[in-house]
């Protein structure tokens, strides 16, 4: 075979990498024998739609350090039966992308397996070779070599490509949020589905926790979405639970869902970390209603059930006389509920601010309708944009600390001493707050997921 100065020449061995993939430093065994390359790769699964089909893998790419995993996904573009020497045959997907060889990058054909056994993690098929390539079997790493040191630092991170995930969305109903979510989440690539909560059934054992829906266990997920409804708290805080078992990445945990909806639970765990709030009492005995009145101040008072949603259960007593009606009214209907002091500077008005990862991302101003002091867009109100300030912004950020949620809307009322907490949602809707303010909350919600379970660099281990 006749050469020119730059050919580019490869020995049996060589140092390659895959960016498409995450892996920026490969041993690869030059094999012309075998028409298509190999790649090590485990935990093979599918996900996506059938027209679209994709899968998702993990590879060691240190042989013998099994402690360094780097997730890897790519659309499937062939599937191939493959008869090993043993005469033993097995399907193998066939994914395509970008090899990085020297100073050259092509697109090369990639078939995953298993090759644990093997000493080098991937093998260089004669399909990859370029015709102006020349290959010297006596000769290696002729081309620059790479470091697998690589894998111990924060470039792994810093430059991992954005890989398709499988996402579930917990939500039991077809709303503008749940939409917003799969339409988003397909866009940049991802697998979104959608999964009814009271669907789900739980295998819990210690050795294999796992959840099931409609006769199948479900999938491995990237991360869950949970939109819980008010009315499946319970049972939906436990098929999450499940999730958290299985160490999924939940974008709102258990726990902070279940204390944001008990609404005395919230208030005390708000006052607990001394953010504002209108002031409330709660009381069980009927005899206490005077006194429960008294700790809160003066009509007009808010009476709100524990388990009022979107505006409903909250009444506006304007008079002491008419806040003992309503709550002798709930407890004869043995109903739980706070008992609030009456923001009159609020004027109708509440502002939600939507926080995402540790971040305010949007924040829009309710208006109420008419003599209507309820703000709920479900109740008639009007939204807009609004500036908040720095303390309202602290107010806000805080109050989602304190539940651990990833997403969270917060509602804030403007009181004459400082921004109150009233509510703190761990199910906030999109459409609102999207159409007033004109914010991608989905893909704010989006990016912080990619961030979350983005492949994290193995520490170095110490020298003995």
């Amino acid at each position: 075979m006749t050469t020119t100065d730059d050919a580019l020449r490869l020995g049996w061995e060589e140092w390659v990498a895959l960016p498409g993939l995450g892996l920026p430093a490969l041993n690869a065994k030059v094999d012309t024998g075998s028409r298509t390359s190999a790649l090590h790769a485990f935990d093979i699964e599918t996900f996506g739609p059938v027209n679209r089909p994709k899968v998702r893998f993990a590879v060691h790419p240190v042989p013998g350090r099994t402690d360094i995993t780097i997730p890897c996904s790519a659309p499937i573009t062939d599937r191939r039966e493959v008869t090993a020497a043993n005469g033993e045959t097995e399907h193998r997907y066939v994914i395509e992308t970008e090899l990085e060889i020297g100073n050259v990058s092509v697109p090369v054909e990639i078939m995953l397996t298993d090759r644990t056994a093997m000493a080098y993690r991937m093998l260089l098929g004669r399909q990859a070779i370029q015709p102006d390539w020349v290959i010297s079997p006596s000769e290696s790493f002729c081309q620059p070599t790479r470091s697998f040191d690589v894998y111990h630092s924060s470039v792994v991170k810093e430059v991992a490509p954005r890989r398709a995930l499988r996402i579930a969305v917990l939500s039991r109903e077809n709303n503008y949020s749940t939409r917003r979510l799969v339409t988003e989440g397909e866009a940049r690539g991802h697998a979104i589905e959608v999964i009814d909560t009271t669907r789900c059934y739980m295998a819990i054992n210690a050795l294999a926790p796992e959840v099931h829906y409609d006769g199948a266990r479900l999938p491995r997920y990237d991360a869950v979405i949970p939109r819980i409804g008010a009315t499946v708290t319970a049972y939906g805080t436990a098929v999450l639970r499940q999730f958290e078992t299985l160490g999924t990445h939940c974008v709102n945990g258990s726990t902070g869902i279940t204390a944001s909806r008990d609404k005395l639970h919230a208030h005390q765990l708000l006052a607990r970390h001394k953010i504002g709030m209108p002031r409330t009492a709660f009381a069980a005995s009927p005899k206490d209603t005077s006194n429960l009145i008294g700790l809160v101040g003066t009509a007009p008072l808010i009476v709100k059930l524990l388990e009022s949603t979107q505006g409903k259960g909250v009444v506006l007593a304007e008079t002491k006389k008419a806040a003992q009606s309503v709550i002798d009214a709930f407890r004869g209907l043995k109903a739980n509920f706070l008992v609030q002091d009456f923001v009159k500077e609020a004027a109708g008005e509440d502002i939600r601010c939507l926080v995402v990862d540790g971040r305010v991302v949007a924040a829009m101003k309710r208006s109420s309708a008419g003599d209507d002091f309820r703000s709920n867009l479900h109740q008639g109100g009007t939204a807009a944009a609004v500036r908040i300030t720095r303390e309202e912004r602290e107010t806000a950020l805080r109050a989602a600390r304190v539940f651990g949620l990833g997403l969270a809307g917060v509602d804030l009322l403007r009181g004459s001493d400082g921004p109150k907490v009233l509510e703190v949602n761990s199910s906030p809707g999109f459409e609102g707050v999207e159409n007033a303010t004109g914010k991608n909350i989905a893909g704010h919600l989006f990016d912080a997921i990619e961030k979350k379970v983005r492949p994290t660099p193995a520490r170095k281990r110490k020298s003995r």
